[in-house]
């Protein structure tokens, strides 16, 4: 028998199958890892058996496989099928498609499992009769710990670890050696899961459904397999609900399901909330694992021990067998798209992954992002609807404060009236209050007031973040970090003044405001721990905390009733950037953390502070009106081709001289145009092709590398997805070492 195997190596020159044979003591299946002999020198490289075949069909000589690295197949039949398409789709190599569905360390061997120290009575041991030799004739113990290890395990006849002895019996470890030297214990090992778990698990019994809940559970239930359903619900309708009761159905007919999640923040809430409904079939992948308990949780996947996978991005990859459902949840957030290779979405990841499995995919959110609304009001997508809150729950009461009128009124402060008072009125009643600010750090940036010079960082083009706490300036992009000096480095003068706000002068303003307040503050800078997340929501969620302070991370997800105020500090932080998708976002954002307030029987209250309240993206939250904005955002994107009714490319130019990317940059772009032009005149097309760009990438210089970029933009046809693979190939022929590929729509377009 021969193998066809890719090796695991990051190259388009080895991006292929390569035949072994199989030897005969070798059981080998389709999805094993192997270790194969590669190039001349036949160095032991890691690979995947992709194919089986009785026939090599090759006229050079055949090496052996080695030897097999684990002794299950790492890969299921699905995910080989998954990988060939994210090859083509996102035009990488089949390694770099391979890697993303098992755990890193698992390549290289650089974890092992997990064993545990066991213990029980050797065989052949007369219990009765030991148990006699170690008693004096007046029948007191020799030594009272031996005996008492002894009785433990031969009274029970079952395995003990050495750590649960120790816990029962404390100070037994020299009892256990001295048993083990008589002969009269074994010991052995067993091998056991890391949990990323902690606390034991508080069931619940599912509660009953709303009608709308109903209506949309039904409508999941019914839709047949490989199709994919949006379901668009206000933030408090009960979602996760009907997710869980969906999950329920293809868990009660032996199935497994996969629910994505966007931030790290919102898992261990989640998790706790799906293990409360299903136990210890949970599953969760994120990054915040340890290594250990990421390898574990993927073989305990593997292996069925667990049938729903709760987890980020990358969760969408887990090795579920019988798998019928997929969930992404906040389907809109742009944490869903990979920023490293491949550069997938996890939607259309997912989207293919139902097609293979014959599942179904779920894509829920309050705000669903206008291209996949645009797709289900097109009857692409089925559209199940929850448009009230659940109990009837009123929506929260929304007040938008012209910032510019609060300043011609003479207040100068952070806080408008109308929060202050709304804080106060919160914190005299024991009730609990989010403060919004999409900015972390201290300050934006600090200037002098003499000379007006800005401190920037040295290796990008952006200002550097001031952080008071340790007094630094900090690159958000490339991570340096400069002590702030006392003096003008260009003047000498002492008058540095710092502009903007970020969340840690709005907890110092809040104590300043409020001395006896109780805050936390929760952005990058305070969640670097493991298991900040959790710490910083549990005790906000057991009320050791007044007013929690943060940036994105709590603007979504979170459900703590005793929340009845939402204060957003500066809405217009995300409003006025150069990305088409900047007041989608920003409706999106707006939207999301007010849901969070008055999610149980006290009323909700949200104040926007803005300089914008005439703007579409903020005058539409005050009544949580997600179809008018996005009717009128919609016809604004068709009337200027914009996705979806386009689709942007960008192909990126790095490196240290700024002359060689600038030119790298319009060389491609002469190129790309006449092989754009050229397919789709072969085609009897031309109008597709909107415009081809080449210029500065909006931060020029990051890292101390000056990066170009061209934008190249079509209009969405069906000579589309031809044109984007001429892009492909002429990227793929163009040599220099500049480039560094091309992105379809990217996330982020700094």
């Amino acid at each position: 028998m021969f193998a066809k195997v890719i090796v695991d190596i990051s190259n388009s020159n080895v991006d292929k199958l390569f035949t072994y044979s199989v030897p005969e003591e070798l059981e080998l299946r389709v999805g094993h890892h192997v270790l194969v002999p590669f190039g001349r020198g036949n160095k032991p490289v890691e690979g995947f058996v992709l194919e089986l075949c009785e026939q090599a069909d090759t006229s050079f000589t055949v090496k052996p496989i080695i030897k097999k690295i684990e002794p299950y197949t790492v890969l299921l039949p699905e995910q080989i099928e998954l990988a060939d398409w994210i090859t083509r789709a996102y035009h990488c190599t089949r390694a770099d498609a391979l890697r993303v569905m098992i755990p890193a360390k698992l390549r290289g061997s650089r974890i092992k499992e997990k064993t545990v120290r066991t213990l029980r009575i050797a065989d052949g041991i007369d219990t009765a009769a030991f148990r006699s030799s170690m008693l004096k004739k007046d029948g007191t113990p020799r030594s009272p710990k031996q005996l008492e290890v002894f009785d433990l395990l031969a009274s029970s006849g079952a395995e003990f670890t050495v750590s649960d002895i120790n816990a029962y019996i404390p100070g037994a470890s020299a009892a256990i050696t001295a048993l083990i030297e008589k002969g009269a214990v074994t010991e052995a090992g067993r091998v056991t899961f890391r949990s990323p778990f902690s606390g034991s698990i508080r069931f619940d019994e599912p509660p009953e459904l709303t009608a709308e809940q109903k209506k949309a559970l039904d409508i999941i239930n019914s839709a047949a397999t490989g199709r994919c359903i949006l379901l668009h619900g206000v933030t408090g309708s009960g979602k996760t609900e009907v997710y869980m009761q969906a999950i329920s159905e293809v868990f009660n007919a032996g199935g497994g399901a996969i629910v994505l999640v966007p931030e790290i923040s919102l898992t261990p809430q989640t998790t706790d909330r799906f293990r409360g409904r299903f136990g210890n079939n949970v599953a969760v992948l994120h990054s915040h694992l340890s290594d250990g308990e990421r390898f574990d949780e993927w073989r305990r996947i593997r292996f069925g021990k667990a049938r729903v996978v709760v987890g980020a991005r990358s969760a969408v990859f887990a090795p579920v067998e019988n798998l019928k459902l997929i969930i992404i949840d906040e389907e809109h957030e742009p944490s869903y798209q990979s920023e490293l290779t491949p550069k997938y979405s996890a939607a259309e990841v997912a989207l293919r992954r139902i097609k293979y499995v014959g599942a179904r995919l779920v894509l829920g959110s309050a705000t669903p992002s206008l291209a996949d609304y645009y797709k289900a009001k097109r009857g692409k997508y089925l559209l199940a609807e929850l448009p009230h809150r659940i109990n009837g729950i009123p929506m929260p009461e929304v007040d938008i404060i012209d910032m510019r009128a609060e300043f011609l009124g003479g207040n100068d402060s952070i806080f408008s009236a109308a929060l202050r008072e709304r804080l106060e009125s919160c914190l005299e009643n024991s009730e609990q209050a989010i403060l919004f600010l999409n900015r972390r750090g201290y300050s934006s940036h600090a200037e002098c007031r003499a000379c007006g010079f800005v401190f920037n960082c040295p290796n990008c083009d952006v200002a550097l973040t001031y952080h008071k706490h340790d007094d630094t300036l900090r690159c958000h992009y490339c991570g340096a970090c400069y002590a702030m000096p006392k003096k003008c480095p260009n003047c000498g003068q002492e008058y540095i003044k710092y502009t903007g706000i970020g969340t840690q002068q709005v907890e110092e303003q809040l104590i300043k405001l409020f001395p006896k307040v109780r805050c936390l503050r929760m952005d990058t800078d305070t969640t670097v721990g493991k298991t900040s997340h959790r710490d910083i929501l549990s005790a906000f969620a057991s009320g050791k905390a007044d007013v929690l302070i943060g940036t994105q991370m709590v603007a979504k997800g979170l459900d703590i009733p005793n929340v009845t105020l939402v204060g957003v500090i500066f809405a217009d932080s995300t409003l006025f950037h150069s990305d088409y998708r900047s007041s989608e976002r920003t409706f999106q954002l707006l939207t999301q953390v007010a849901g969070r307030a008055g999610r149980a029987d006290k009323t909700g209250r949200v104040v926007i502070q803005t300089n914008a309240p005439e703007h579409r993206a903020i005058r539409l939250c005050k009544n949580h009106d997600y179809c008018s904005f996005y009717n009128l955002e919609i016809a604004d994107r068709l009337h200027t081709l914009f996705p979806p009714f386009a689709v942007f490319i960008r192909a990126m130019f790095i490196g240290k001289e700024e002359e060689a990317a600038a030119k790298a940059a319009d060389g491609f772009s002469n190129g790309v145009t006449n092989a754009i032009l050229g397919t789709l005149s072969a085609l009897g097309a031309r109008n597709e092709l909107i415009f081809v760009v080449p210029g500065p990438a909006p931060i020029k210089r990051r890292n101390n590398e000056y990066r170009y970029c061209v934008i190249i933009k079509l209009a969405r046809t069906a000579h589309t997805a031809v044109a984007v693979n001429a892009i492909y190939k002429f990227g793929d022929d163009f040599d220099d070492e500049y480039y560094k590929g091309v992105e379809i729509n990217p996330t982020e377009m700094l």
